[in-house]
């Protein structure tokens, strides 16, 4: 809204006499002393010209100079400042007191708009306030081009404004341009996330945003992406601008209203994510101890390698005969536990290992590298100490005692209801005699067992770990006894008696927490009809708990006590993790929704809490306590903080005016009828 100062008539003949008037006081009263500093500058530097001027026509150089109203400085040029359409030559940028000068070096097309967005880079000398999304625009032919679109970029899994990152269009509409072609016209996002295309002709556009690594202004796999999931026409819609005039009498104000122009749409919103692409290729071979090789691919994959022996009596037999092999959940680490004793005497290890890799065209092929793992003996070339004989009572010498299979409980004394008992182990179990594994629970002095699962070895888990739970689940504030028989559990190798490494007798004892310990939250969203889940954060925005929404409620029992937060995910797939979107497919990541306040848990608490997925601005959902992509303070100043700890901040820094748009926030709800990708304006 512009505000005007209107005079009446007699002001006009005393104005001037004021000023004389101060002018003479203000010298008699000078003397020498230290002046005061005066209020703290917050404006930002002023354009004042340029050559060529904004808008200019039949521009022929290649040299643009502006002038501002004070000294500035470039902040980041090369990465704030940047031309449309796009430069194969990095422009020349300079700044000099209040004058900036950029040189374009690739040749000027002719009867082109050329657009020069400066970003956040031109900044006042002395307190850096930025001019924000300041930019000029020229012509080489007898017209301008004029039309605009903006909008706003979101990551897609935690709604964090995507700060800094290249928007740009493309009329040509072929599928394979967005990783082919530059694209046409570029902004780049505030720190807001916000984005302006300026200086579009008319006609039919995609709009991507581009993480843009390697500035070749086209994306590749690797790269963050966001697309928009319909062409775009830009337009321009005539309004009514008020403008309000303060009178200087006191008189009540005056309103007018002109004519105007608001350029669409101005809504667009981005979600960018990661295909989470990685190019194969082995990243490592090792062999840690004697026992295991490894190898480690730069990538999952669906497909193991083969590995076959390079030498020796056992040459091109295959490792897995002469070995125990297990897998990360990707299969990008592979383990592979040395069964043949033969290999396992030797220190290094000659393969021919046949993999896929990614090869010059993107696409995974076979390869075939030969691979050695060597083992170092960390007592190799140390005097070992002899260990002493011992000999009983009739001098006879006592066998050194057998090896014994360790067995390491990971779970705390102090047992979580709702996690299982988890145990480690040096090496493989091969075997398990379930006879000799017991579980009991204590009531008064007595001990009773407990139906259990056994110790269980599941997909998800390496071969060196089991785990175990109660069949009706753990009784809260219960004194549990786990008991393993000497040799119950038989391990992959052999002790030094040649009998298969076993353990001895294991006992542990726990006791599980209070149901008091915790809180418990159900969320209801009354508007899901889609299958989604709920994921619980702490305060670093990582996930503690997840569950899925069935008849509109999602349930967390056994919560710590503390503060939380919470999104939930439209699960399109029904796979229960939330999946990232394909550039080949044109398909978008699962949509993310926060809930928009922090949630204060305590103990023995159980919280129903209404939650409406559309109500709020999808851009003002995260509270600002976890919002990492915050905009940059000002020198001196605080982020603003509410002073009721219970209430949620407000977050008014994204409460700015938005270019192009006639209101100061976006209104992207999304709602039953109108919650698909394509079904809103963004």
């Amino acid at each position: 809204m512009r505000t005007l100062r209107k005079f009446s008539d007699s002001s006009l003949y005393i104005l001037p006499i004021a000023l004389v008037l101060i002018a003479l006081i203000m010298g008699a009263c000078a003397s020498i002393g230290r002046p005061d500093g005066g209020p703290k500058d917050e404006t930002p530097p002023e354009f004042v010209r340029s050559n060529p001027m904004p808008g200019e026509k039949n521009v022929t150089t290649d040299r643009i100079e502006l002038v501002f109203d004070e000294n500035i400085k470039l902040e980041n040029p090369s990465t704030q400042i940047i031309v449309s359409p796009v430069q194969k030559q990095q422009p020349g940028i300079s700044s000099n007191g209040k004058h900036v000068t950029i040189t374009l070096k690739d040749t000027l097309l002719e009867n082109m708009t050329y657009t020069i967005d400066f970003g956040e880079a031109i900044q006042d000398l002395n307190e850096g306030n930025p001019l924000d999304g300041f930019a000029i625009d020229f012509s080489t032919g007898p017209t301008i081009d004029s039309l605009r679109i903006s909008g706003m970029l979101l990551e897609a899994r935690t709604l964090e404004p995507a700060q800094s990152i290249l928007v740009g269009v493309y009329s040509n509409l072929e599928d394979s341009a967005i990783s082919t072609l530059p694209m046409e016209r570029i902004a780049r996002t505030n720190q807001y996330g916000e984005f302006t295309i300026r200086n579009l002709k008319e006609g039919k556009y995609r709009v991507v945003a581009i993480n843009d690594l390697n500035r070749d202004y086209h994306w590749d796999r690797s790269e963050d992406v966001a697309f928009y999931d319909v062409f775009v026409s830009p337009s321009i819609r005539n309004i009514e601008v008020t403008d309000t005039f303060r009178s200087s009498t006191g008189d009540a104000d005056s309103l007018a209203t002109r004519p105007g122009i608001q350029y669409l749409p101005n809504d667009i919103l981005l979600s960018w994510f990661n295909e989470d692409y990685k190019p194969m290729y082995l990243k490592e071979n090792l062999r840690p101890e004697r026992r295991k090789m490894q190898i480690i691919f730069s990538a999952p994959s669906d497909t193991f390698p083969e590995i076959t022996i390079s030498y020796g009596p056992l040459k091109d037999i295959p490792m897995d005969s002469l070995s125990l092999r297990s897998s990360s959940v990707g299969r990008d680490t592979l383990t592979y536990w040395i069964k043949d004793p033969y290999l396992l005497e030797n220190d290094t290890l000659i393969a021919s290992v046949r993999y896929l890799k990614t090869d010059s065209t993107d696409q995974l092929s076979w390869t075939t590298d030969t691979l050695r793992f060597n083992y170092r003996d960390p007592n190799k070339g140390k005097k070992v100490k002899a260990k002493p004989v011992m000999v009983d009572s009739m001098g006879d010498t006592i066998p050194e005692p057998p090896e014994m299979l360790v067995i390491q409980a990971v779970s705390r004394n102090n047992q979580e209801l709702n996690k299982p008992l988890i145990f480690d182990f040096p090496q493989p179990v091969m075997s398990i005699d379930s006879l000799g594994v017991k579980l009991e629970m204590q009531q008064d002095t007595l001990w009773y067992e407990v139906e259990n699962t056994g110790l269980v070895r599941d997909s998800i888990l390496p071969l060196t770990r089991l785990w175990m739970e109660t069949i009706k689940g753990w009784q809260p504030e219960t004194k549990y006894r786990m008991t393993v028989d000497s040799a119950a559990i038989r391990g992959l190798y052999l002790a030094n008696n040649n009998e298969a490494m076993h353990n001895k007798q294991f006992v542990h004892e726990f006791t599980t927490k209070k149901e008091e310990d915790y809180a418990a939250i159900t969320f209801i969203i009354s508007e899901l009809k889609d299958s989604a889940v709920v994921e619980l954060l702490d305060k670093s925005d990582k996930v503690i708990a997840k569950a899925p929404v069935i008849d509109h409620r999602a349930v967390f029992k056994y919560v710590p006590p503390g503060t939380v937060y919470a999104r939930v995910f439209i699960d399109s797939n029904g796979d229960g993790e939330w999946t990232t979107g394909s550039v080949a497919e044109w398909r978008q990541p699962e949509e993310m929704y926060y809930y928009p306040k922090k949630i204060n848990l305590k103990q023995n608490w159980e919280v129903e809490q209404d939650w409406s997925i559309y109500e709020t601005a999808v851009n003002l959902q995260k509270p600002l306590d976890i919002k990492k992509n915050k905009p940059k303070l000002k020198k001196g100043e605080k982020e603003k903080k509410t002073d009721d700890e219970d209430e949620e901040e407000e977050d008014d820094w994204l409460n700015n005016s938005f270019q192009g748009s006639s209101t100061n926030q976006y209104d992207m709800r999304r709602n039953e009828n109108n919650r698909g990708r394509n079904g809103y304006q963004r």
